[in-house]
């Protein structure tokens, strides 16, 4: 090999590696503002959160959910309950029916 495919192979390299930066370093600048936007976002969530319990008792959210999730167990036992009734019903027609 001559001096000068040694440089040329040096050189090839050397512009392959930096390429590879290049679209590194563009993918990373891809990243950052993705993710700027992302907190961005974030803060606006934040903010908006804030505004709907701005005034409000955390103690007194806390009951409320409480509350809540108490309320959907006694739904959930009603409609088991209904449901189970209902299928109770629908066997003694079919035993009429046959």
């Amino acid at each position: 090999m001559t001096e000068t495919t040694v440089v040329s192979a040096d050189l090839d390299l050397l512009a392959e590696r930096v390429e590879k930066a290049a679209a590194l370093i563009q993918r990373l600048k891809d990243d950052k503002l993705r993710l700027e936007r992302e907190c961005q976002e974030m803060g606006a969530r934040l903010q908006e959160t804030e505004r709907k319990l701005q005034g409000q008792d955390p103690g007194d959210l806390l009951a409320e959910a409480q509350t809540l999730r108490k309320e959907q167990r006694q739904w959930e036992g009603e409609r088991r309950e209904v449901a189970s009734r209902i299928e109770a019903l629908v066997k003694k027609l079919e035993r009429l029916e046959a």
